[in-house]
């Protein structure tokens, strides 16, 4: 059983005891959270498709830690010109695991 829920305006494919890193949220650790945008559900051969939401769908999670991601540097330069630009960023993140999913 897996189902694919949006959370913060991003999607993921979440399943039982899944751990997965997602934006950042301002639940404290060990707090519970319900996800309730569930887009799509689906249990073997039975799939639900929301439009756009599946009714009466939730996912339950756990936080388990809030992070920061790896350093992304950006470059930016333009040839002849002796311009160049480093930039660095850390996205923030929060390391969820999932404890189930309500159909």
């Amino acid at each position: 059983m897996y189902a694919v829920v949006k959370i913060k305006g991003q999607q993921f494919r979440v399943r039982q005891g899944l751990k997965l890193q997602v934006p950042l949220l301002e639940n404290e650790v060990g707090a519970a959270v319900t996800f309730d945008e569930v887009l799509l559900l689906t249990d073997g051969d039975a799939v639900q498709v929301g439009t756009p939401r599946v009714a009466g769908a939730s996912v339950a999670a756990e936080v388990l830690r809030h992070g920061r991601s790896r350093k992304i540097v950006v470059l930016k330069r333009k040839r002849r010109k002796n311009y160049r630009r480093k930039k660095g960023h850390r996205q923030d993140f929060t390391e969820v695991s999932i404890t189930g999913i309500n159909s």
